[in-house]
């Protein structure tokens, strides 16, 4: 049976010559683990301990259902791994010596695109470790936002947004990793412009557990914008509704304003010229 294709574009499938299962079928070889050398552009750097236990449960009960994708090393029998980090890990755990693998040409580029995919379609990367592979697609190889966005499947705002992530101090990107803090709240300090201020307000949210919005509130105090004198009246839910969906489509903060029966308006924020071009085109939908 072919496999599914997702919700990225062409997926793996466009990366990779002749990857059609019929050819997959017949090109699977199978190697000592020994041989394999671990992908040197992986971009996910944790991997859980209990799930690769749990999967080395079920290599060891079923063996390895789907093979590896390596490349070819310098020297003869030896290999690099392209994709399936986890699995060579977890058949590591279950004692095999030897595992599937197909074989495929891949230049350092699509080296670091197949595993990116892999990885985003399992939705394994944290959002730090995604921005670093992306700065790795613009620095290394001179891709642009929009590049990228197309080789991931993923819009020029979504890109843009998470490469700004790494513009915040370490305390910060590292809470973000450790699972501290969200996404949406390390996007509101970025708000601050310097560390100390950042480290401030980052304390802030942990001790007290803030959301997104009482974080972006606190990000407005530490700027010195006033706050509104009255309390807003509570957001109707499908005014929220409308909201989020608009925010998920546009990968930007956006607020709706609503008066019954007199209007109101619609707030996009973006952050860079770049983002503003693409809220632009996603706006007329070129």
């Amino acid at each position: 049976m072919a496999r599914k294709r997702s919700g990225l574009g062409r997926g793996l499938e466009a990366l990779i010559p002749g990857r059609e299962s019929d050819r997959a079928a017949d090109g699977v070889l199978h190697i000592p683990i020994a041989d394999i050398s671990p992908n040197p552009r992986q971009p996910r750097s944790r991997f859980d301990r209990a799930e690769l236990v749990e999967l080395a449960a079920s290599i060891q009960e079923h063996g390895v259902i789907q093979p590896l994708l390596v490349t070819e090393g310098e020297e003869t029998g030896d290999y690099t791994l392209i994709a399936g980090e986890r699995r060579l890990q977890a058949a590591r755990l279950a004692g095999l010596e030897t595992i599937p693998v197909i074989v495929r040409e891949a230049s350092p580029q699509q080296v670091l695109e197949i595993a990116i995919i892999e990885n985003v379609q399992r939705a394994d990367l944290n959002p730090v470790e995604t921005a670093v592979a992306y700065k790795q697609l613009s620095d290394e190889f001179g891709l642009s936002h929009d590049e990228i966005a197309r080789r991931v499947g993923k819009s020029r705002v979504a890109v843009s947004n998470t490469l700004r992530l790494l513009n915040v101090s370490m305390p910060v990107l590292q809470a973000l990793v450790d699972n501290k803090i969200t996404e949406g709240h390390a996007r509101a300090i970025l708000g601050l412009n310097h560390e100390t201020a950042q480290g401030q307000a980052l304390r802030t949210i942990m001790d007290k557990g803030y959301t997104v919005r009482q974080a972006e509130e606190l990000v407005r105090k530490l700027n010195g914008r006033k706050a509104a004198r009255k309390p807003k009246p509570p957001q109707l839910p499908e005014i929220k509704a409308i909201e989020d969906q608009l925010r998920a489509h546009l990968g930007t903060r956006v607020s709706l304003s609503y008066k019954k029966g007199s209007g109101g308006t619609l707030t996009i924020h973006y952050f860079s010229e770049e983002e503003l071009d693409s809220l632009v085109e996603a706006l007329l939908d070129r």
